[in-house]
């Protein structure tokens, strides 16, 4: 594994071994910090060396699982494999449910707009999401190491149906991919090859891939974004370096007047929402007992003492799961704001 290094502006330099890092933070040329899972030094003083040499980031997309290397020619950096977002369709058809009802049971409501989105460039909700949760991992990385190109599996849009075609601006996948690719280009440079040029140059290498495809092990996905930086930087033949991190986003619940269902009473209490007593949800912070977590949901714990009493649920970086429920504003210290998840790393 080698650790990223940034200079005094927190501008990528090329990455160094981790023992030369230690050296370094011994002697106080270097700050220690984590980005968002990754461990990286900040340079203290001007580096004795700015040569660049070319990193290629290869992307490969996917439905469930997707896979991102950074690479060089001497050395492979980082292997990430991550979650798609597949959730935000099933989001959208509740929120349209629930407005029908509210109409439906006569309840106040303002009256139906007219369609503002006609004749406009429109990209569906669910498959912006999916691209531009790309793009957020992409950024990431280059505030890490000195990106030189991506490259990225060209998907294609079935654009046939039972032996008759129409136009692929129909399909929103080459809609959404079109996007992502504007997007990159205006960060780096951009190249993309076929699923083809991929199995062909895996196969040339002798490099197999599992069919466990919701694993986290180098051979599901992460070869094959291998062999995509591969095909523009070379170098070694076999990985040097199959170690990968996973990275899962965080399902957030928008907020909502009120529930689906009401509870007893017929009272249908507040749902969802961004922020959890001062602080938005998903932010890393540090509690004084159980230390490094990020905050989840909210709920009022009113006492005699203090009837505005709110208490946050924390829950484990790498799991996810929740740690408790009832801890007070007071001894939550903000860290960083943070909108996933490193469920850690696998060799």
């Amino acid at each position: 594994m080698f650790v990223p290094v940034v200079n005094s502006e927190n501008r990528p330099l090329m990455p160094t071994t981790p023992s030369r890092a230690k050296r370094w933070i011994k002697s106080g040329k270097a700050t220690p910090f984590w980005k968002k899972g990754v461990f990286c030094v900040r340079l203290n003083v001007e580096p004795s060396n700015t040569n660049y040499q070319p990193i290629a980031v290869g992307i490969d997309p996917g439905s469930k699982r997707e896979a991102f290397t950074v690479k060089s020619q001497a050395h492979t950096y980082l292997n990430v494999q991550t979650h798609a977002v597949n959730w935000v369709k099933d989001h959208v058809e509740v929120r349209r449910n629930m407005r029908r009802a509210r109409r439906f049971r006569n309840t106040p409501c303002r009256q139906n707009r007219a369609n503002r989105l006609v004749n406009k460039n429109r990209i569906p909700p669910s498959t912006l999401s999916r691209w531009q949760w790309k793009l957020r991992i992409a950024k990431w990385l280059i505030k890490m190491f000195p990106v030189s190109v991506f490259v990225v599996e060209d998907i294609k849009a079935r654009t046939w149906k039972n032996g008759r075609k129409w136009n692929v601006a129909f399909s929103p996948l080459e809609v959404g991919k079109c996007w992502f690719y504007s997007e990159l280009k205006s960060i780096a440079h951009l190249e993309t090859r076929t699923g083809n040029d991929t199995y062909e140059m895996r196969q040339a290498l002798g490099l197999k891939k599992s069919k466990q495809k919701l694993s986290n092990k180098f051979e599901a996905h992460c070869v094959d974004s291998w062999v995509l930086a591969f095909l523009y930087v070379g170098g070694h033949l076999i990985p040097d370096n199959t170690a990968l991190i996973e990275v899962i986003p965080l399902e957030f619940h928008r907020r909502q007047l009120h529930r689906l269902q009401h509870s007893a009473g017929h009272v249908r209490p507040r749902y969802g929402g961004t922020l959890s007593a001062g602080f938005k949800r998903g932010s890393i912070v540090k509690h004084s007992k159980y230390g490094f977590c990020y905050v989840g949901g909210w709920q009022e714990s009113p006492t005699k003492k203090d009837p505005n009493r709110k208490t946050v649920s924390l829950h484990n970086l790498q799991t996810g799961r929740r740690i408790t429920q009832n801890a007070i504003v007071s001894d939550i210290k903000f860290l960083a704001f943070n909108s996933w998840r490193v469920g850690g790393f696998n060799r």
